[in-house]
């Protein structure tokens, strides 16, 4: 990871600038875009799973704004190949040879619009990216460069003629996210801000440049995790295992994901160590969709999310110690 160091104070300042921003367009939300900006300073990628026209598409495309990253947007279909994505080799007659064309893959920040609607072999080739940081096209292996992020949304309501992502795949997204409707006042200033501008695009303002991400990612590994709150960490997602509603609760890179967004939220919050409290912020969207229900619960309001709450309950959190500096 390349990119100028940055201090915890200096990290967490740029972040709280980004998420003024971003919050100018996204209205409201300011929790919810505070942990879609965890899972980005971590290094890792967004599920966005709501219903529609909750501000998904905006929150991605002015995050891209705000950060300075190129953006692309990808709209998953069922036609789509994963040569749509990745790119292909396209004959060129004057030079009489094969050229590589990319994809949208190749970007700072991609929006994989309804990617539960495209098939799995596509799905596969976006998540083969998401993971490796690679694409290999007709055996020739093609690296991203860094920052490279995706933030992809599925609707949860409407299942005919989707693909819904297995849980193996899932597991490849750092932190899967939901906005919520607004409060009447929230959705008023949307409204308000709308007849203000007296246009529908939105244009923000770059407070970072792709340097500038990757050194707060750096500062990210400076933050120290006490031995304490990192079996934390482990007896969360261990809990979601032995639970009475799950048939499988979250692997090992549950718990790491936990850890690592903990981390980057501490950052985003000016310290450079991590409290239970962290832990418990992040808690939910980290694990929530790593674990599969017992098919008779199916029918009931038992989610991934409750199980969570419920481990969160039962597990004993160990004492915050604030450090002296």
């Amino acid at each position: 990871m390349t990119g100028p160091a940055i201090g915890p104070a200096e990290a967490s300042a740029l972040a709280q600038d980004v998420l003024d921003e971003v919050e100018t367009a996204v209205v409201g939300k300011r929790a919810a875009l505070t942990l879609v900006l965890s899972a980005i300073v971590a290094g890792g990628h967004v599920l966005l799973e709501d219903f529609p026209g909750l501000g998904k598409t905006l929150a991605a495309r002015s995050f891209a704004q705000a950060l300075g990253l190129d953006f692309k947007r990808a709209q998953f279909t069922p036609d789509l190949l994963p040569a749509d994505l990745t790119g292909s080799f396209i004959y060129d007659q004057r030079q009489a040879e094969f050229q590589f064309r990319p994809g949208p893959l190749f970007t700072g920040l991609l929006l994989a619009d309804e990617i539960n609607r495209t098939p799995p072999k596509t799905q596969a080739a976006l998540l083969e990216a998401m993971q490796e940081r690679q694409i290999t096209v007709e055996g020739e292996t093609f690296h991203l460069t860094p920052p490279f992020h995706v933030l992809a949304t599925a609707n949860p309501i409407e299942y005919e003629g989707t693909y819904p992502l297995p849980e193996a795949q899932l597991d490849r997204f750092l932190l899967r996210v939901d906005f919520g409707y607004p409060q009447a006042d929230e959705e008023w200033e949307v409204l308000r801000r709308r007849l203000g501008r007296g246009r529908e695009e939105q244009r923000l303002r770059q407070v970072i440049d792709a340097d500038g991400l990757l050194g707060i990612q750096r500062a990210v590994e400076t933050v120290t995790v006490d031995a304490d709150v990192g079996r934390y960490c482990v007896a969360l997602a261990a809990a979601t295992r032995s639970h009475h509603h799950t048939l499988v609760g979250s692997s090992p890179r549950g718990g790491l994901a936990l850890m690592l967004v903990a981390r980057a939220y501490a950052v985003i919050a000016g310290r450079d160590y991590v409290t239970p409290e962290d832990v418990k912020a992040v808690a939910v969207p980290a694990l929530a969709h790593r674990i599969t229900i017992r098919p008779e619960l199916w029918m009931s309001e038992i989610t991934g999310r409750s199980v969570v709450a419920s481990v969160l309950g039962h597990v004993p959190a160990p004492a915050a110690r604030e450090r002296i500096r």
